[in-house]
């Protein structure tokens, strides 16, 4: 087989881009004709609301679409506010220093956004985490501004600075303008390739590590910029408005983002777009009619939405259909590409472990074990409930896992390495229970296994879909070529452990681990992967460990079988060797109680 890749990228369809740029092109006309139909102080309201609003649809993408509640990003913005305030009020409103304005509202918190992720996203911080951190960071920034005295104008804030050159009118347009732009990119993103990806972290984060994805990297970069998003929306507050408070930064205000959010349709964009606008628009009429009461009616009306209307303002414009899901998927074309170069053919050992350890406590559920897998392998790793064969999995694919021992793959340490560059080195793993991405289609999960070896568009769907050919092999002797458009949940169970498999075999590993592989699959679907395991080892040269307890099914397919008891490997050996043992028959008698 050739060594070089064919063009796996394929054509990127258009899909909606057209639809989407016309809308914008439409809501960017009303933008610049609304203000000479409405009165300065529905003009006035709808400039901040608009405003607040790109807020809203940076929270979606954390929130809505990442999974990552967030109340910080009210801190983000009000760093860039006060950052543009500062420039205007102690330096001038000249073009150098209005850039120079800009350029600070943008850099301070980006700066600000990639500290709070690098701290927050490290490898095994869990959600709560990052949410307890979101609201941290909101007062902290706002104990900074009421220590920066003159600077910052401590608990008066900022005002009677100069700011942009332009009137209510061209600030509504400018504010406006910038909203569409930033709901049309927003929708682009999550509609694309690289969209989805943001999907699938929500869904099933420890899949997307062991599929080689860096899910904090895409973390870290996604709230960085969005800080610069935040920022800008910042630049535009702190001109329109004339004035900047503490309260621009608050924790307050981080749950009236999330609020809004929530109310306006989450995973959407448009919702939480429209409910920014909507609800601060509504506050503040009432606040003028009602001065007393406002507060009691808004918040009378959420409780009402929130039980009538669930899926938010986006289910009155767009009869929820969540954005998130996209349009109607259409099955992409299967087209394989040619396995990658490992270089010369080689004996040597692709796995050794080394008298391995983990325990808990003082429980030891590993012990002393000592194993070597080569190229063109299929082991066999039995043993019945609690033997350990799932930790030893673990332990193989996570550098942090093991208590003692060494592992090494290709001759290199895993040790201290998380999952993602440990599967970077060359091994696949499936899990004992089918690891998927449940809203995702059949094909948009193929498509996060290639992730790592080819960037997804930013910008748009592909429709082919480029797979190793043994990963469309078992595509198609499991039927699952012809449910490519197919969401995930509604697979059976067999389905989705053959769609785990083809998405571990999709990136074309040394070594495939598979934990049960076989499980809840009929008979010919357990046939037809017994041939594709034995196709990748006998003629593809991988090395694979089979972790399962129907002993028929491992002596037809497997070149050796390990036995694992109460963590200690007791016998390495032929099938023959091993099947005939009298300490496997002893082990397992009375039955499997594995």
């Amino acid at each position: 087989m050739s060594d070089t890749t064919l063009d796996s990228a394929g054509p990127a369809r258009p899909g909606p881009l057209w639809r989407l740029g016309a809308l914008a092109i439409a809501a960017a006309a009303m933008m610049i004709l609304a203000p000479l139909f409405l009165d300065r102080f529905t003009v006035n309201v709808l400039t901040r609301s608009m405003i607040f609003a790109i807020l809203a649809v940076t929270v979606d993408l954390l929130w809505g679409f990442t999974g990552i509640l967030t109340f910080g990003q009210a801190a983000f913005f009000g760093a860039g506010a006060y950052a543009t305030a500062m420039v205007l009020t102690h330096m001038g409103s000249g073009p150098g220093l209005m850039a120079l304005g800009l350029l600070l509202s943008i850099l301070v918190p980006v700066a600000l956004a990639a500290a709070v992720g690098w701290l927050t996203f490290y490898p095994g911080s869990s959600d709560f985490y990052a949410t307890v951190i979101s609201l941290v960071v909101p007062i902290v920034v706002t104990q900074l501004i009421y220590s920066g005295g003159t600077w910052t104008g401590s608990s008066s804030g900022l005002v009677g600075y100069f700011g942009l050159d332009l009137s209510l009118g061209g600030f509504f347009r400018l504010a406006g303008l910038c909203l569409v732009a930033v709901v049309f990119a927003a929708l682009v993103f999550v509609r694309s390739d690289a969209g989805r990806v943001l999907t699938a972290i929500r869904n099933n984060e420890t899949r997307c590590a062991y599929l080689g994805i860096n899910t904090q990297a895409v973390k870290i970069a996604l709230t960085t910029v969005l800080a610069g998003v935040t920022g800008i929306a910042g630049f535009l507050y702190a001109n329109a408005s004339g004035v900047v408070a503490p309260e621009n930064t608050g924790f307050v205000f981080g749950t009236q983002l999330v609020v809004w959010t929530a109310l306006g349709g989450r995973g959407t964009i448009i919702g939480p777009a429209l409910g920014a606008v909507a609800i601060d628009y509504l506050s503040a009429q009432l606040s003028g009619q009602l001065p007393f009461l406002w507060q009691l009616v808004v918040g009378l009306m959420f409780v009402v939405m929130i039980i009538f209307m669930p899926n938010g303002l986006a289910a009155l414009v767009t009869g929820w259909r969540r954005v998130r899901k996209g349009p109607a998927a259409a099955a992409p074309a299967l087209v394989p590409i040619a396995r990658r170069a490992r270089g010369p053919a080689s004996d040597a050992p692709l796995l050794q472990i080394e008298r391995l350890e983990k325990a808990y406590g003082s429980h030891k559920v590993l012990e002393d074990i000592t194993l070597t897998v080569r190229p063109g392998e299929l082991v066999s790793l039995v043993g019945p409930n609690g033997a350990g064969k799932t930790t030893l999995m673990r332990c193989m694919t996570d550098g942090q896992a093991a208590s003692g021992g060494t592992v090494r793959v290709n001759g290199e340490s895993i040790t201290g390495l998380v999952p993602n560059r440990i599967v970077a080195r060359g091994i696949g793993r499936k899990f004992q229970v089918a690891s998927v991405f449940e809203s995702l289609t059949v094909a948009e999960c193929l498509r996060m296994a290639r992730a790592a070896h080819e960037r997804p568009s930013f910008t748009r769907r592909r429709d082919t879909l480029a797979l190793p050919q043994p990963a469309i092999e078992i595509l198609r002797l499991t039927g699952l070529d012809r449910q490519l458009g197919a969401e995930v949940s509604l697979l059976s169970h067999g389905q989705k452990q053959s769609l785990e498999l083809a998405m571990v075999v999709a990136l074309e590993p040394a070594l495939i681990l598979l934990d049960e592989p076989t499980a809840g699959l009929t008979k010919a679907e357990r046939t037809t992967i017994g041939t594709v395991l034995q196709t990748l080892t006998s003629e593809l040269g991988l090395a694979a460990i089979l972790v399962e307890h129907d002993l028929d099914f491992v002596r037809d397919i497997s070149s050796r079988i390990v036995v694992l008891h109460q963590g200690r490997l007791v016998l390495d050996g032929t099938v023959e060797e091993v099947v005939n043992d009298d300490i496997v028959k002893r082990i397992y008698s009375g039955g499997d109680h594995g």
